[in-house]
């Protein structure tokens, strides 16, 4: 589907209603367009038609994970999205978030832009990754953006900006090849700019871990500081004969990465080298797509197996259907092949002196210890979280924004922002 096409009407007044809480928002609505979601009624009843129509493959043992998504959960997932979902709902959810779409080096980047309410909001651009998308920060932008409101301080107040990565949601997918995390890191800068942020703070995990080192390591005069809840998987710090030698924890590091890549790691190997391949099964089939996901949800967040004690069953679908309405798979999957080809190695000796806050979530995929991220970034702040997996900001939303909030608040002072 077209992402231009969902787009809708809005009150002529809507710029004028805000500019009076926001002062950088009349540069934002110069240059952006407002943005509403709204699926076609046809597209909703063709889901709902190969959803009757899915084949099933046989299994083994219906209830195991052990070979994949088990047939029997996917069973009754297909019969909730077509009997108990409903996807207007959650629509109407998500368009209560004030959403743009700006054309930037030639794509148009949807993006959330919530105003901040405090003192002195610090611009913050919030990254998201694989399978996920900018619905995953739904539930912590309220309390990044109104903490007094929410229980906190509204001196940790934060302008939140959102973007959909290029080829995820409603952003466009890149015609042509190129576009890495930091290629993404350049356009989140001309967004940031645009919106009249010169100076902001970056936050991320999976993909958007990538992009915000980027903007840290390209952009370093942009950015107040860089706050993690993932370190990317081809985060490799410059090493030679000069440099020290591996810690033990160090070494067990690595040696679990190889393990779980070697165990776990198909998907990855797939996308970044075949990725069309797959798009065309799951561009056709929503319960293909619905199983490539799910599996994902499940291995990585803190569920004890139970992928709905971490992730609700609406959650899981409302970002299954974003994916399935944009059409957006397949470039959501070649985005892989490109962080292959332009990893985050560093050269020797080479350092980025932006703080950065790190936060180290129990059932994250494999973390490395402090002593190999401090080897090229300039780690402030670690902490080892009580709870949570890889969705952190599904997950444990009160417990990241807390985190977040306490890495920045050293860091705001008007000669920062």
């Amino acid at each position: 589907m077209d992402p231009a096409a969902t787009l809708g009407a809005v009150p002529a007044d809507w710029c004028a209603v805000l500019r009076s809480d926001f002062d950088n928002l009349r540069e934002a609505c110069m240059e952006s367009r407002p943005f509403t979601i709204h699926v076609a009624d046809e597209a909703i009843e063709d889901l709902h038609r190969r959803l009757w129509n899915s084949h099933w493959p046989g299994s083994i043992d219906a209830d195991s994970w052990e070979d994949g998504t088990s047939l029997s959960f996917l069973k009754r997932l297909r019969d909730h999205w077509l009997h108990q979902f409903d996807w207007r709902m959650q629509e109407g959810r998500l368009n209560r978030l004030p959403q743009y779409v700006s054309t930037i080096r030639g794509l148009g980047i949807h993006f959330v832009h919530q105003p901040g309410v405090g003192p002195a909001p610090m611009p913050l651009v919030l990254t998201h990754g694989w399978p996920g998308s900018f619905a995953e920060m739904e539930r912590i932008i309220p309390l990044l953006a109104d903490p007094g409101a929410n229980g906190g301080d509204p001196g940790d107040a934060f302008h939140v900006v959102v973007p959909s990565l290029p080829g995820y949601g409603f952003s466009q997918a890149p015609a042509a090849p190129g576009v890495s995390a930091r290629e993404i890191a350049a356009i989140w800068r001309e967004l940031m700019a645009g919106l009249g942020y010169d100076r902001f703070a970056a936050q991320g995990g999976d993909i958007g871990a990538g992009v915000s080192c980027w903007l840290a390591r390209s952009f370093p005069e942009s950015l107040v500081g860089v706050h993690l809840n993932y370190i990317p998987g081809s985060f490799r710090p410059g090493r030679d004969k000069s440099t020290a030698p591996l810690s033990a924890e160090e070494t067990a590091f690595l040696d679990k990465a190889a393990a779980f890549a070697a165990a776990e790691g198909a998907y990855a190997a797939l996308q970044a080298t075949k990725p069309l391949t797959l798009a065309f099964a799951l561009s056709d089939s929503p319960i293909g797509l619905a199983a490539w996901i799910a599996e994902k949800f499940r291995a990585w967040s803190d569920c004890g197996g139970e992928l709905e004690r971490a992730i609700p069953i609406d959650t899981l679908l409302t970002d299954v259907s974003i994916y399935w309405f944009s059409g957006n798979i397949s470039a959501s999957l070649r985005l892989y092949k490109e962080l292959r080809s332009q990893p985050l190695a560093f050269e020797v000796g080479e350092r980025v002196g932006v703080p950065f806050g790190v936060s180290v979530f129990p059932r994250e995929l494999p973390m490395p210890p402090r002593s190999w991220v401090e080897r090229a970034l300039n780690v402030v702040r670690w902490t080892c979280m009580p709870a949570g997996g890889h969705f952190a900001a599904l997950e444990q939303p009160e417990a990241l924004t807390e985190e977040i909030r306490a890495f920045f608040r050293p860091l705001r002072s008007r000669d920062n922002v």
